[in-house]
């Protein structure tokens, strides 16, 4: 069954990209405003391998400036430049654009351990609960998902727009922990010596990052998913996936943490989490 929804999706593709006209040769992805570099590196080295997979004609090229998230949807929205992206998925963003339903993390971008200053080191120490953890607190970005996630579930979160001025918070106490996705918090940590990452607590709830297309452009959308799964299929994607991010998860030593699960008020009731296939486990 796999293999003929595979190859029906292949075809489905082919008959859109020939019929329609409108599939674009190249296949632009708004650069990050992140300094680090690795954050970027696997979701298109992902995009460009679900391209090749798929058989589809697209190119994958960056756009030539640095686009911040926000304006990055409303390009890929307005079909302004901007033909893909990748974002944590809320309902909001579903219905505006056209996701690709595949967690290209796994899932692991709702798995967060905490940065805190090293004389805070024992902060989390001795938190068992969620009723206790609502005593820390914690620093997000104004327009990240994870903010009002943390706020539903009735946590205390200072929130900024300037990524580097987290990390100042912390470094300066003002608050107690910034918490980041077991897949990108150890190059942040060091690159601020005076920071160290929490030895104590998981802090978890379900959330998936997706690639996101404008609505209306079901060729690339189509080619995607196809490639995606093709991947899944043959096992180009957990290769990928473990050559970026098993060093990181094996560092965690996540079964030596306490894990304290929160809800996710902003998750799609249609999102896949009984594919056991599609998420870190």
């Amino acid at each position: 069954m796999r293999i003929y929804w595979m190859l029906a999706s292949v075809m489905s593709l082919w008959l859109l990209m020939s019929g329609s006209g409108q599939a674009a040769e190249v296949a632009i992805y708004a650069r990050s405003n992140t300094q680090f570099d690795q954050r970027n590196e696997y979701p298109v080295k992902l995009l460009e391998m679900a391209l090749r997979n798929s058989g589809a004609d697209i190119t994958l090229e960056s756009s030539k400036e640095i686009i911040p998230q926000g304006r990055a949807m409303n390009l890929v929205l307005h079909n302004e430049g901007v033909h893909v992206l990748w974002a944590m998925t809320s309902e909001e963003r579903e219905i505006e654009l056209l996701p690709i339903k595949v967690p290209i993390y796994k899932g692991l971008i709702g798995w967060r351990l905490c940065i805190v200053h090293p004389d805070n080191a024992d902060r989390l120490a001795g938190i068992t609960s969620l009723a206790e953890l609502r005593g820390v607190v914690f620093v997000q970005g104004h327009d990240w998902p994870d903010l009002e996630i943390l706020r539903s579930n009735q946590l205390m979160v200072e929130s900024v727009s300037n990524y580097q001025a987290m990390f100042k918070m912390i470094g300066a106490r003002h608050v107690d922990a910034f918490p980041r996705a077991v897949i990108e918090i150890w190059p942040e940590v060091e690159a601020h010596d005076n920071l160290q990452v929490d030895s104590h607590l998981l802090i978890r709830y379900p959330a998936a990052v997706y690639y996101f297309v404008n609505r209306q452009n079901k060729p690339l959308h189509d080619a995607i998913s196809a490639g995606l799964n093709t991947s899944i299929a043959n096992g180009d994607f957990e290769r990928l996936f473990n050559a970026f991010y098993s060093d990181a998860i094996n560092r965690a030593q996540l079964e030596h943490r306490k894990i304290i699960d929160l809800k996710n008020p902003l998750l799609p009731t249609d999102t896949p989490i009984d594919n056991l296939s599609l998420w870190y486990r």
